[in-house]
This record gives C-alpha cells, sequence and structure tokens, in this order.
C-alpha cells in the first residue's frame, strides 16, 4: 500500500513537471513550447509553431500515459511515460547541438534553461515512480484439486470429498455387501428332504378305546 501511494505520487508529480517545462526557458532564452515537433527529425528553424504542434505535445502525452499507469496500476505505462519525456529531451539536444555546433551551460540564460532540467527530471520521476510502484496482480480463485481414486494402500475411504458427514474411515478391506437372494439353495433342499423322510418313517398309531383322553378319563 505504502509503495502503490509512494510511487503513484512520484510519478505524478515527474508528469507535472514534464508538461510544465514546454513553458520555461530551454536554449538561450526560447521557450520550449516555440520548438515544432517535427524539426526535432529535421533542421530546426526559429519559426514559432501552435502549441499542439510545438514540444508541448509529446510533453501532453507522456502526461496521460503516466495518470493512465497510475490509475490501471500498470507498471508499463508510467514507465513508458518516461522514456518519452527523456526521449524527446535527447531528441531535441542532439539537434539543437547540430545545429549550434555544440551546447553550453551558462548562469545569465544564453545556454541550455531550467525547461530542459526540468523536462529531464520529469522523465527521471516518472521512471522512478514505475520502479517504486508495486504494479497490478491477477487475482485468481485457488480451487480444490480434483479427487483422487483411493490407491490399494487404501482401496476403501469415506467419505471421498471434504463435505461435511462423518469422519474418514480407511479399511483395509472391502465393505461387505449383502448377497442377493437367489432361491433355496442344494443344502435347504436336502435339509427339508431329509426331514419329509424322517417325517414319514414314524409308525402311525390307532387310537385305543383303553387309552387314556387328554383328561385322564378312558374312551367310552
Amino acid at each position: 500500500m505504502i509503495r502503490t501511494v509512494l510511487g503513484s505520487a512520484v510519478a505524478l508529480a515527474g508528469a507535472a513537471v514534464a508538461v510544465l517545462s514546454p513553458f520555461r526557458d530551454w536554449y538561450g532564452g526560447r521557450l520550449g513550447r516555440s520548438y515544432r515537433v517535427r524539426d526535432l527529425f529535421g533542421d530546426l528553424t526559429p519559426d514559432r509553431p501552435p502549441l499542439l504542434m510545438s514540444l508541448l505535445l509529446p510533453f501532453v502525452l507522456a502526461a496521460v500515459l503516466a495518470v493512465l499507469g497510475v490509475l490501471l496500476r500498470q507498471r508499463l505505462l508510467v514507465a513508458l511515460a518516461g522514456l518519452v519525456a527523456l526521449g524527446f529531451t535527447v531528441l531535441w539536444m542532439v539537434r539543437l547541438g547540430q545545429a549550434e555546433g555544440g551546447l553550453i551551460i551558462a548562469g545569465d540564460g544564453s545556454g541550455l534553461g531550467r525547461g530542459v532540467a526540468g523536462a529531464a527530471g520529469g522523465g527521471v520521476l516518472l521512471l522512478l515512480g514505475a520502479v517504486l510502484m508495486p504494479g497490478r496482480r491477477s487475482i485468481r480463485r485457488r480451487r480444490p484439486p480434483p479427487y483422487t481414486a483411493p490407491g490399494s494402500a487404501h482401496p476403501d475411504t469415506w467419505p471421498p470429498t471434504p463435505e461435511p458427514g462423518p469422519a474418514h474411515i480407511t479399511s483395509l478391506w472391502p465393505e461387505p455387501e449383502p448377497e442377493p437372494y437367489t432361491g433355496p439353495t442344494s443344502t435347504d433342499r436336502r435339509a427339508a428332504r431329509d426331514g419329509e423322510e424322517d417325517t414319514l418313517s414314524l409308525p402311525t398309531v390307532a387310537p385305543s378305546e383303553d387309552r387314556p383322553r387328554g383328561d385322564g378319563t378312558p374312551h367310552a
């Protein structure tokens, strides 16, 4: 959080300094906004261009990139803004040095002015802000790993998923399953047949008159 605030503040400060630099003296009392952008790729002319066609244009572009980078938390945009500011500053110095035969630094304002220092300093602050910013991290939801079937060491594990329920019970043997009923077996048939034979082999006793009844009195 601290790095985000600090990096954003440094980057925005660098963008502000870079945008204000064309309104200051760049060389020999001449403002930066009095140089054409296309003159940097050709011969420098003393003509004063419109504001949007001057050196203000690349620095405004760098400021827009910096603001977008801060809002989106994209370090690359902030770093690109710093490279744009530094690149056009160095390119202007190279073209002016070729036209003037060299660059001088004088305290009376006849050499490089504060505008060049502001443009270069703004680019450096933008790069420093990009380094300080932590950047935007993509948030990915961690999905639980899929359940894999137990191996031979644990053939029966229940429940298979970490859902609310009974505790995990691990058994070395599979659970016994009841066998489906398929009717009487051969053993049952043999036992029933043996029982019928025993019943049929019993002798039958005819009722006798001398045999007492259930109440103890003989038959009449």
